[in-house]
């Protein structure tokens, strides 16, 4: 995947669990960007209809992102007495609670599908496949990308093989892209990751996280960025499946948290109810706690209600705009040339 051969220096972020949607990748891909579908919370024959479907709709390249497997988990009593305490909320919304288990999110069936159909551009978050995993992806013609989140994870993703590294700052929505979800780990702005990131390694970087604007994307490409990733920017788009609660807050200000309350690895969004009253609790068990509270989540999301449910966002969510994703990357590409042009005049000697 050639990123300079994009017209916008765009990707699309893959907004697993709700966002992602075939329409939505069309859409950036005509508008000059790189679409992605999201295969995580499916199984494979669901990810193959969403590819079918998109390469129904455009016959230009895109991506899949797939989780890689979680780390294990020790089941005891951090996750018997989160349950515990999870109860009232099952009996408010009139559900049963999620039985915990610890899957890989169908990894092994995914990673065949995408090489089956030969899908231009694999990217991995929460952690790196194994080099004879790249391997067989590159046989099948894929481009392999890795989601990091600081140097020593850059290097061994470069390591393993692959050919372009997501390379996402502590501003993002959703889940950090960790290796090693700890509660010691040291987050990193996204621009002091990646001018780490790009001392360490040679490869390719797309830079992700607080990206929602035009002005943005110039940093980020002078920082050393070959393409900005954005997500929170397009979920209040009409291509997007962005559920109407979710919807609702993110069109107004509000501030973000990183959290374990929803899935039991650290996350970001927009802070509501359920998250300042189980955060502290929640334990570090993904996917578990994410089996735990999904009927909870569904009957609020149902419901209409934004208080019990993940409200994944970005930082700089509040400069989304609901419009076509298509006018989003366009807009985003023209403002950040203007922002260049300005830099570069700022950038002048004086006469």
């Amino acid at each position: 995947m050639d990123l300079a051969a994009l017209r916008e220096p765009i990707v699309q972020a893959p907004l697993a669990g709700g966002g992602s949607t075939p329409g939505l990748a069309a859409a950036v891909n005509e508008a000059g960007g790189l679409g992605f579908l999201a295969a995580g919370y499916k199984t494979a024959g669901m990810v193959r209809d969403e590819i079918h479907t998109l390469r129904s709709l455009t016959g230009e390249p895109f991506g899949v992102n797939i989780f890689s497997p979680p780390m294990p988990v020790t089941k005891g009593r951090g996750l018997e007495s989160y349950s515990t305490r999870l109860q009232p909320e099952a009996e408010r919304y009139r559900v049963q609670l999620g039985e915990p288990r610890h899957d890989d999110d169908d990894f092994d069936a995914k990673c065949k599908l995408v090489a089956d159909e030969r899908v231009p551009v694999v990217s991995f978050t929460f952690g790196c496949p194994e080099p004879d995993m790249v391997a067989r992806l590159h046989a099948a013609g894929c481009d392999v990308w890795v989601t990091v989140t600081n140097p020593h994870e850059a290097v061994d993703a470069q390591s393993a093989g692959t050919d372009a590294l997501v390379v996402q700052g502590f501003e993002a929505g959703g889940h950090r892209g960790y290796f090693k979800d700890e509660s010691d780990a040291e987050d990193l702005g996204l621009l002091v990751a990646l001018r780490l990131v790009a001392h360490r390694v040679g490869l390719p970087l797309i830079a992700a996280g607080g990206i929602a604007d035009g002005q943005s994307v110039a940093a980020v490409l002078c920082a050393g960025a070959a393409a900005a990733q954005i997500g929170s920017a397009l979920m209040l788009s009409p291509e997007a499946g962005t559920s109407a609660p979710h919807r609702s807050v993110l069109a107004v200000p509000g501030s973000t948290r990183l959290t374990r309350a929803f899935s039991g690895r650290q996350a970001r969004g927009i802070v509501n109810r359920f998250m300042r009253e189980h955060g502290a609790d929640a334990p570090t068990a993904y996917p578990d706690v994410h089996h735990l509270t999904a009927p909870i989540r569904a009957a609020a999301r149902t419901a209409g209600d934004p208080e019990a449910i993940n409200l994944w966002a970005g930082q700089a969510h509040a400069l989304a705009r609901s419009e076509p994703a298509a006018d989003t990357v366009r807009r985003l590409g023209a403002e950040a040339r203007d922002a260049v042009r300005l830099a570069a005049r700022r950038l002048e000697p004086p006469r």
